[in-house]
């Protein structure tokens, strides 16, 4: 006969371990799920994806510029070498041509021994004449022989160096070509971003960031129709130093005009590559201020941290100064006192104020 047993039941210690087993698959599959990549992100991480991109189309940007300033110098030096080497190339053949026509000239008088030239002559006065012109003659022709060589060894040099050049503007216009997909393709992740949102949370988006450059302008002590002037004070950390009247020291009258400039183009769009007069992208506006001051910038930013003298101590700002932000120096703005920057921002914003503690500042460079 068959014994019924009861099933042995599970000891407390198994339970205990099982129990945590299962907690932990329930917290490793939550997690899996907020780390889905095809999940919705909030607005705020959204924002943060997007700030990302958009940094990262920026650094592309200036690359992007940095080639197309090259791609312009070489197309310039190549055209300016090869006119050069047509202009040289007609001397020579102007030289070849007159050679050409005394030898043909020779030709065809035929060629006699000068001394039984001189024998035959019934007037050695005349000969003695003809022979000291001949040898004028030679003498040219040998001249001119040494200039179509000298002409031709320089030929030859400018040649080798516009092919040099042609060689660096086609691979110049190669990266430009390459920093121009890079641009693009992060505008394009950033937007996808966007468009993941809901327009309330995009609207939202908006109405901080005009909200902060609301605040970044009063604090720089303009309104948002750009209207000169900037208070000073060292609320903000002290940065920019004021007078007795309470208004920001002025920088030179360069940076001043510069910074006036910049002033008369907030709410222009960004866009990148842009140098104005409509729209810019952060070295764009630097450089198209300047201009309207009289100086002359280089076109990236990492060439205009050194389009002067070097400020470490954010104190000794003065309004006007360029700001250069981030590590590899990709970010400029204008100082426009009180711990604010007038700046083209990123791809959908407009030129406008920021505190400058919202990036990392490296230096400030004092131009003239």
């Amino acid at each position: 006969m068959a014994s019924h047993r009861r099933p042995k039941q599970p000891s407390r210690t198994r339970v205990t371990v099982l129990t945590a087993t299962a907690a932990a698959a329930v917290a490793l599959s939550a997690q899996a799920a907020s780390a889905d990549p095809g999940a919705k992100p909030t607005r705020s991480e959204a924002k943060e994806k997007v700030d990302r991109l958009y940094e990262q189309a920026e650094q592309a940007t200036e690359k992007y510029n940095g080639a197309k300033q090259r791609q312009e110098k070489l197309e310039k030096e190549a055209g300016d070498l090869q006119d050069r080497v047509a202009r040289g190339q007609e001397e020579v053949n102007k030289l070849r041509d007159g050679l050409g026509a005394v030898a043909t000239a020779q030709y065809r008088t035929g060629s006699v021994d000068p001394s039984l030239q001189l024998l035959l002559s019934s007037d050695p006065d005349t000969y003695l004449e003809r022979a000291s012109t001949l040898n004028q003659v030679s003498a040219k022709q040998a001249e001119a022989l040494r200039q179509i060589a000298t002409k031709q060894r320089a030929l030859k040099q400018q040649r080798e160096e516009a092919a040099g050049k042609l060689a660096d503007l086609e691979s110049t216009r190669k990266a430009l070509g390459e920093r121009k997909a890079e641009v693009q393709g992060k505008l394009a992740e950033a937007q996808d971003v966007l468009n993941s949102l809901t327009e309330k949370e995009r609207a939202a988006i908006a109405a901080a960031e005009k909200e902060a450059a609301a605040k970044a302008a009063a604090k720089a002590g303009t309104d948002d129709s750009g209207a000169s002037g900037s208070k000073g004070g060292s609320k903000d950390g002290g940065s920019g130093q004021t007078g007795s009247s309470g208004k920001a020291v002025p920088g030179s009258g360069r940076a001043g005009a510069a910074l006036a400039a910049a002033q008369s183009k907030i709410g222009s769009p960004y866009v990148w590559g842009a140098t104005g007069p409509s729209s810019f992208d952060c070295s764009g506006l630097t450089s198209w201020a300047y201009a309207q001051a009289g100086v002359t910038l280089d076109r990236t930013s990492e060439a205009q941290a050194n389009d002067g003298t070097r400020i470490y101590d954010q104190s000794q700002l003065q309004p006007g100064d360029l700001v250069i932000f981030y590590g590899d120096m990709h970010h400029v703005g204008l100082y426009a006192g009180n711990g604010q920057v007038l700046h083209a921002p990123r791809t959908g914003t407009v030129v406008r104020y920021e505190a400058m503690s919202n990036m990392p500042f490296q230096f400030g460079v004092r131009v003239g």
